[in-house]
């Protein structure tokens, strides 16, 4: 049928719901199977093309004083809190990192060890938390020992007054921590279907066309008079 220009009125204007769900509707078997693929592709990524994460961590609290044994202030406990993240600046520099692969005799450099390496404090305490990454357990396991190994003295070293003790050691991971393979599926899905319905309502939004008695009453705002049939070449109604 041929196309023909909206009427500028209100009623246009407005986004017919009821247009949408039904071309929604004959749109199903798209819309599921859409949805379908792009969760098994996600699902794919994730749990054959994507490269497990492991962590290890260790738990060290902070002491503004080098005698652990010493009777405790809340003052000292408040001073120690700020120095989480000045301990967490030196454990994380070349002096203590490069220390750790010369020791280990790892085959990387110290720019490539420190973005496997986070230092955190625990809910704004005294305590931090010193995290190394790897798509090996054992070998962030080791890493992190090792960290924690030379830490201290080096802490010592540049805060006369300051020391850590370590009040947690790192453990061998036995669960990846990425990639969450639920979550990306899940993900993968939701895209597939908002894109495949974005489509559906383009396709609406865009359709001028006038298919039945009521487009036209709708869209040309005129009264329907009589409607033609039409046939096919068999002479037969369509």
């Amino acid at each position: 049928m041929r196309e023909v220009p909206f009427v500028d009125n209100e009623e246009n204007e407005v986004i017919d719901l009821t247009e949408i769900l039904s071309a929604v509707r004959q749109h199903l078997l798209e819309l599921i199977f859409v949805t379908l693929a792009a969760a098994l592709v996600g699902f794919t990524a994730s749990k054959f093309l994507m490269t497990p994460k492991y962590d290890s961590s260790a738990l060290m609290i902070v002491n503004t004083r080098q005698d652990v044994n010493a009777n405790v202030t809340s003052d000292q406990i408040n001073s120690a809190t700020k120095l989480v993240s000045t301990y967490s600046i030196i454990i994380k520099s070349d002096t203590v990192l490069q220390q750790v692969i010369d020791n280990l005799g790892l085959n990387l450099t110290y720019a490539k060890l420190n973005k496997r390496v986070t230092v955190a404090a625990v809910d704004d305490t005294q305590v931090m938390k010193i995290t190394v990454q790897s798509d090996s357990p054992e070998w962030a396991r080791q890493v992190c020992e090792q960290i924690i190994t030379v830490a201290p003295d080096v802490i010592k070293e540049a805060v006369e007054a300051g020391s850590v003790k370590v009040i947690s050691n790192p453990s061998l991971a036995t669960e990846p921590v990425s990639p969450n393979i639920m979550k990306n599926t899940m993900l993968a899905a939701a895209v597939g279907f908002v894109l495949v319905i974005g489509i559906i309502v383009l396709q609406v939004l865009l359709d001028n066309k006038i298919n039945t008695e009521e487009d036209v009453t709708k869209y040309l705002d005129m009264t329907v008079l009589g409607v033609i049939p039409q046939y096919d070449q068999g002479g037969k109604k369509e």
